[in-house]
């Protein structure tokens, strides 16, 4: 590439740009810098430091004109001043100047119509190699006419020791300038930074454009029937997407645009903690030459010791889609057919499936609910409900409503049928009942695929008012009724109420005296 190019954008005295390196190149890079370890199955594993995770409460946006009129301010989205920003810009271009560099120039988004292109410019070679394996890989003619839309730093050498005297949270930053199209990261050497960077962009730029951006996987079936799967993490999103009847579109972001459904990203970035190869053989399978694992423990002979969370239980693995061999190579499918809702409900309230309205889907994917188990410091108690609207609150650049408003409208268009689907307890809550199993939860999914769930009689619950199958398949009848399947029916509507009133007072956050999204009737009714 042109140095002149780099030179451009303030970065000095360059030594020498390392431009978009196949993955031999990359790996033979990381080796030599001691960047890495490589793994006896062909594996390069990298230790982040002593960030394991994003840094949400580090993450700033500019506040400016126009973009701080869209913006949802609040903790997700917090403000930083230009002056702040053009500050710490110079931080970041002093760390980068006087290095060789590694450039990365990707797309994100597989339509035509919607994509963007990004630039990655950073000094390590293991974060470049990131880069190419979660987005989209250019052809090498691609590459000859690139221009990109937005342009990252990433100086994670570096850190801001005026942190306080900026009023931030710490001297580790992550902040966007929408209206420069760049964004500068200090302190942190953290891989998810750069996909969750641009995810949180790419909901911003795309239902400006009337175009909504989703945290969800997606597959399609044979006769070209895309479906959705929403679901906040341990829902069981990836798991149930990854389907060998059913191409993978991809398992983590996507958009719906006027041709349909696609993915942000070239690559898949799972989770390893106690990964178990008969359990889930296709992201085992993934883990070869070219994926990169994160703060995984190598035994004496480079294998890895999946169950061992000594360095944190977010251990991690980025690869390339095309380690999973049924894939959607174009990673693009025509308009949804299916919409999934996936909750793990602790509390054992919810049915293992029900067939929701239009304002139904819209009130459960603007409450964005799971319950988690509570934590085992002074013993389990009970569950903790979560609530993460539209499934992915912590990236959502604008406002919930903006997003559910374009989800409305292509239900509507489509004709999209939607679900919500417990993947959590049945029988009780956690510590009672048990854990859904995956068989009737498979077996859920599929009866929603193929069809066959429409040729069930559905009845009505009390208080969710949710509609679901008195039959489905080969599946316990007791339990597709959740009180059926609890033997204390008095301790199901006293649990089913406390669920309930939680749905409530968190729906209360969109009470603005706007009729457009009082959905609360279509919750539950105490």
């Amino acid at each position: 590439m042109n140095i002149a190019e780099l030179e451009n954008l303030g970065l000095k005295s360059i030594r020498e740009v390392f431009y978009n390196l196949s993955y031999d190149e990359l790996i033979d890079h990381e080796l030599k810098n001691g960047e890495v370890k490589m793994t006896k199955q062909g594996a390069t594993a990298v230790d982040t430091g002593i960030f394991t995770g994003r840094s949400p409460k580090d993450k700033y946006f500019v506040d400016r004109s126009p973009s701080n009129k869209y913006i949802a301010w609040g903790d997700v989205n917090q403000k930083v001043s230009e002056e702040i920003f053009d500050e710490l810009f110079e931080i970041t271009l002093e760390q980068l100047s006087n290095k060789d560099l590694y450039v990365m120039d990707v797309y994100s988004g597989a339509s035509p119509a919607s994509k963007k292109s990004i630039r990655f410019i950073t000094e390590i070679a293991w974060q470049s190699h990131f880069v190419k394996n979660m987005f989209i890989r250019p052809t090498e003619s691609e590459l000859e006419t690139f221009k990109p839309d937005f342009t990252v730093f990433n100086a994670c050498k570096t850190v801001n020791k005026k942190w306080k005297e900026h009023g931030l949270n710490s001297e580790v930053y992550v902040l966007f300038d929408v209206e420069r199209n760049m964004a500068i990261i200090g302190g942190t050497w953290y891989g998810g930074e750069l996909k969750k960077g641009i995810f949180s962009m790419m909901n911003y730029w795309l239902p400006l454009d009337g175009k909504l951006s989703m945290h969800c996987s997606a597959n399609v079936g044979k006769d070209g029937d895309t479906a959705l799967f929403f679901g906040l993490s341990g829902t069981g999103k990836t798991t149930l997407s990854t389907d060998p009847n059913r191409a993978l579109i991809g398992d983590d972001e996507h958009g719906w645009d006027d041709h349909g459904v696609f993915n942000f990203e070239g690559g898949c970035y799972a989770k390893v903690i106690n990964l178990d190869p008969k359990g889930e053989p296709e992201i085992y399978g993934a883990i070869k030459r070219n994926a990169l694992l994160e703060n995984v423990v190598l035994d004496d002979e480079g294998n890895v010791e999946y169950d061992d969370d000594s360095k944190t239980e977010n251990t991690r693995v980025s690869y390339p889609i095309e380690h999973i061999e049924n894939h959607k190579p174009d990673l693009m499918a025509g308009h949804p057919k299916n919409i999934i809702f996936l909750s793990a409900d602790a509390f054992g309230v919810l049915p293992p499936v029900s067939k929701l309205t239009k304002e139904q889907a819209m009130y459960y994917f603007l409450s964005g609910y799971t319950a988690k188990v509570a934590g085992t410091e002074r013993g389990i108690t009970e569950p903790v409900a979560t609530f993460s609207a539209c499934f992915g609150e912590a990236f959502m650049t604008l406002h919930p409503t903006d997003y559910a408003k374009l989800l409305g409208q292509k239900i509507d268009e489509h004709g999209v049928n939607v679900y919500l689907v417990n993947t959590g307890w049945t029988g009780g809550e956690y510590g009672v009942g048990k854990r859904m199993s995956l068989k009737d939860t498979r077996a859920c999914i599929n009866a929603i695929l193929d069809g066959t769930i429409h040729e069930s009689e559905f009845e009505t619950t009390d208080v969710f008012k949710l509609q679901i199958p008195k039959t489905l398949g080969d599946i316990n009848p007791d339990i597709l009724n959740p009180k059926n399947a609890w033997a204390d029916k008095e301790a199901y509507d006293a649990t089913r109420d406390k669920l309930a009133k939680m749905f409530v007072e968190n729906f209360h956050r969109y009470d603005d005296g706007s009729n457009e999204f009082d959905y609360s009737a279509a919750g539950p009714q105490i």
